[in-house]
């Protein structure tokens, strides 16, 4: 996609990346205990900040994975990597009790379904 700035044509070349702290997924809620906004960042489940507004939590917790990651960085400890730059295959591997195992397979054969048919369908339902 091509931007015009001034009648002058600006080529977009490569995707502009952006910096690495902006590309984790935050979310903000509100805590009545703690009486703030609460953020949180899902790749470091630990972390957490505080503000009067959700703005202000969110420029908190980013600030505060910049400083994490900056102690990462100079420890030469593995950064974790944005959840939207992951792949998912589709396959899991899922352990169960046995008996567990055997109820959904029968439930599977009565409903005429595969096993994994099945176990999809019941995924599926509880979203």
């Amino acid at each position: 996609m091509n931007k015009t700035i001034k009648n002058k044509v600006v080529k977009k070349t490569k995707k502009q990346s952006l910096p690495l702290v902006e590309q984790y997924l935050y979310n903000i809620g509100w805590s009545e205990e703690d009486e703030a906004f609460v953020a949180r960042v899902a790749e470091f489940p630990s972390l957490a900040a505080h503000g009067e507004t959700q703005e202000e939590a969110l420029r908190e917790i980013k600030d505060v994975v910049g400083f994490v990651i900056e102690d990462l960085t100079e420890s030469k400890e593995p950064i974790p990597e944005p959840f939207g730059k992951r792949s998912f295959s589709g396959k899991l591997v899922l352990r169960m009790p046995e008996y567990m195992h055997r109820q959904l397979a029968l439930e599977a054969l009565k409903q005429g379904v595969s096993l994994n048919q099945l176990l999809n369908l019941k995924l599926e339902a509880s979203r």
